[in-house]
């Protein structure tokens, strides 16, 4: 399989503190999988790579603002981060206290997502890119392969590649570009998510790998 940047974009999802950084809210469930897996420093690779070689690259955040507070219903994962507060913001119009809080860009991703270059979409509100204009801003740009990275593993990343699949976009996932949560009870989400990527992508491709196709 081969990319060309005229049809191909770097997809990163929730490329933010409260996921990938040693003060976020979830480190403790996800910090393992991120250092094992060398996350942020792999997402900079990829990021760097792909905008030296000319491949646009979008980002989904994840956020939720004080109107979002009162939904009445949630899944597990769903409704911990509502009590938890991750990727919380002022307000939709509003960037009152958002550097360097858990909705912020993890660094060093901030100076490439911030370079007015990036497309950054909509918020998703839950996992997937059915609330927000991701594949808009993808076919307006003739983009028909997405190369996906990010957070979460089997949460985020995988409700992404699912319903980008979906909608006909040619879907290859950057397996240690990403990571997921280790919990006692709920299981591994990296394995789950591993497995998935492997039964529905039409590509897993490390870092590594992905980088020396996009040159």
């Amino acid at each position: 399989m081969s990319f060309d940047k005229s049809n191909t974009a770097l997809v990163i999802t929730d490329p933010q503190n409260d996921f990938l950084s040693p003060d976020g809210v979830t480190w403790e469930l996800v910090g393992a999988s991120v250092t094992e897996n060398r996350t942020v420093e792999n997402l900079e690779q990829l990021i760097a790579g792909a905008k030296a070689a000319g491949y646009q690259v979008l980002v989904s955040p994840h956020y939720y603002y004080p109107t979002d507070s009162d939904w009445q219903f949630g899944g597990t994962v769903e409704k911990l981060m509502h009590d938890i507060n991750m990727f919380s913001r002022a307000g939709t119009l509003s960037l009152d206290e958002f550097d360097g809080s858990g909705a912020d860009w993890v660094e060093p991703l901030g100076k490439f997502i911030n370079d007015g270059a990036t497309i950054v979409t909509n918020p998703h509100k839950v996992y997937g890119p059915q609330t927000n204009d991701l594949a808009l801003q993808l076919r307006k740009r003739g983009i028909s392969k997405v190369i996906l990275a990010g957070m979460s593993a089997n949460l985020c990343v995988e409700a992404h590649m699912r319903q980008l699949t979906e909608d006909g976009f040619e879907v290859h996932v950057v397996s240690d570009g990403t990571a997921a949560a280790q919990h006692p009870e709920l299981g591994d989400g990296y394995q789950a998510a591993l497995t998935n990527f492997r039964y529905i992508a039409n590509g897993v491709r490390t870092t590594d790998e992905m980088l020396s196709e996009l040159q």
